[in-house]
């Protein structure tokens, strides 16, 4: 079945947290994030989310291209993964995502065919290694969506 068969182009269409939601529970993760590119200034705007705290929401609203997890999945247009958001030294999450408790944490970009429309993102309160075939499934998923991710 196609994920985005019932997925509306509205950005605040309930349904797309539904969609969300089940791609959370399908990966046995407790958080997960949603965003579209808006192309007039490079931002992925949200679209959705799940288990995010409310002190974030501000942060997570509109992330720039190349910022944080998901701003780097978009940027490398490629799966981003952190087996420790708490411990991790990277540089690539930022401080204020430690607040949402997440450990495992995989962002992917959301691809129509070349073409970057935003993130999609799971996370697990636990250390975890994501397999290259939760990283196929997840990218899978995201390139299901994408032309509905898009403005109509």
């Amino acid at each position: 079945m196609n994920p985005a068969a019932s997925l509306s182009h509205d950005p605040n269409s309930a349904e797309w947290s539904r969609f969300l939601d089940e791609t959370v529970d399908s990966f046995a993760c407790t958080t997960g994030t949603l965003h579209r590119l808006d192309p007039a200034d490079r931002h992925l705007k949200l679209v959705a989310h799940r288990g995010i705290p409310e002190a974030l929401m501000p942060i997570i609203d509109s992330i720039p291209v190349g910022k944080g997890i998901a701003g780097t999945a978009a940027e490398r247009l490629e799966p981003v993964e952190l087996c420790n958001l708490q411990t991790d030294s990277s540089g690539v999450a930022k401080p204020g995502a430690k607040q949402t408790q997440v450990q495992g944490s995989l962002a992917v970009p959301v691809l129509d065919g070349d073409r970057l429309c935003g993130t999609l993102g799971v996370g697990k309160r636990e250390p975890y290694d994501f397999s290259d075939e939760e990283k196929l499934r997840l990218m899978d998923l995201a390139k299901a969506i994408a032309n509905r991710l898009l403005p109509a």
